[in-house]
């Protein structure tokens, strides 16, 4: 029972024993989380940690958990809703700002939004939310809500189709199924793709996504990629550039729940982005992306690492460029569906454990 619980822990840090060839260590930081959705590190040595019911969690190297950090705003925790992603400000050092997505409630039902305000102790103060979905839909599903600075300090926010709206992923006159590109304080960019175009949302940097969970920046490029679940098969990997269009629901390698019925025109089409990699015919359930630039692993170095929540392991996949040229599945005996993966100041890799008691 002790291994159990060791191996079950909703934060680990993974430690390699030695060549390839060798398993992972499981390494437990902290247990005790309530569906844990993303975490961030401090520069001190802490984490930041997000349960989706509500709550933010200071988490001590040692492993003790803060009671909830105050000032949170108020999410609609149901289905998929609640707390989701976080990151910390590039300036962080003098800023002490913090990101949070989250469904919020509102009128004609919820959406993603993105607040932000200063850590100070136990609480976020100076609280203001910079981003709001539009248009808010009475769902419990599908709020995508990835966080990810780009090197020019640009804020990208991942979002979903809400499950019951994807033909609206193809509409650019609202924020339904995209990734959104915005400035730390929620202005506009002026390079933004969709800047000045009539009916469309200048905050838009992509469209044509179904529900994106993982997204990184490459670390020698800097461009955004991110993955999506698919319906019933269909996960896909994306390199996702400023205004193209990724095809959901006109084109998709997955198909209807239940039914297995085809969905849109079929699998590729002239104007819009061929995924890097899909799984299929099995979804894996993709969540959370990290590049791996470190040097505990330095077979693994440039590798991208995925959580994984119906497979129920972490995916290695070795690029040649933008090729995958190598699968492998890790972490498989602890049989837990992997929210988040992350590379540490350290350089281990920390994975969240998505479970009611982690």
């Amino acid at each position: 029972m002790i291994l159990l619980r060791l191996l079950l822990a909703a934060v680990l840090g993974l430690a390699a024993l030695g060549a390839q060839a060798q398993p992972l260590k499981p390494v437990s930081v902290a247990r005790g989380l309530q569906h844990p959705w993303g975490l961030a590190f401090l520069p001190d040595g802490r984490l930041l940690v997000t349960e989706r019911p509500g709550r933010l969690r200071i988490v001590w190297p040692d492993g003790t958990l803060s009671p909830p950090v105050a000032g949170v705003p108020p999410v609609d925790a149901r289905g998929q809703g609640g707390l989701l992603d976080v990151a910390l400000d590039p300036d962080f050092a003098t800023t002490g700002l913090v990101y949070l997505s989250y469904s919020e409630p509102g009128p004609g039902g919820n959406g993603t939004a993105v607040a932000r305000g200063r850590l100070e102790g136990h609480a976020l103060t100076n609280v203001q939310v910079i981003f709001r979905q539009q248009p808010k839909i009475d769902s419990a599903a599908h709020f995508g809500s990835r966080l990810v600075f780009g090197r020019d300090g640009r804020l990208f926010i991942t979002l979903g189709d809400r499950f019951g709206q994807r033909d609206q992923a193809q509409n650019l006159a609202n924020h339904i199924g995209k990734v959104v590109r915005i400035e730390r304080d929620g202005r506009v960019p002026a390079d933004n793709p969709f800047v000045g175009r009539d009916n469309a949302r200048p905050e838009i940097w992509s469209y044509g996504h179904r529900n994106v969970q993982g997204a990184a920046l490459h670390p020698v490029t800097g461009e955004l990629w991110t993955h999506e679940h698919g319906p019933q098969g269909g996960d896909e990997l994306n390199l996702t550039l400023a205004g193209r269009n990724y095809g959901w629901p006109v084109v998709t390698h997955g198909r209807e729940y239940g039914t297995g019925f085809k969905i849109g025109e079929g699998t590729s089409k002239a104007g819009m982005e061929d995924p890097l990699r899909v799984w299929e015919p099995r979804s894996v359930a993709p969540s959370g992306m990290v590049f791996y630039t470190g040097d505990r692993y330095p077979q693994w170095k440039g590798h991208l690492f995925i959580g994984t929540l119906r497979e129920q392991a972490l995916i290695r996949l070795e690029l040649d460029g933008t090729r995958v040229v190598r699968e492998e599945r890790l972490l498989t005996q602890l049989r837990e569906r992997i929210r988040d993966v992350r590379q540490g100041p350290d350089g281990w890799l920390y994975i969240l454990t998505d479970n009611n008691d982690g």
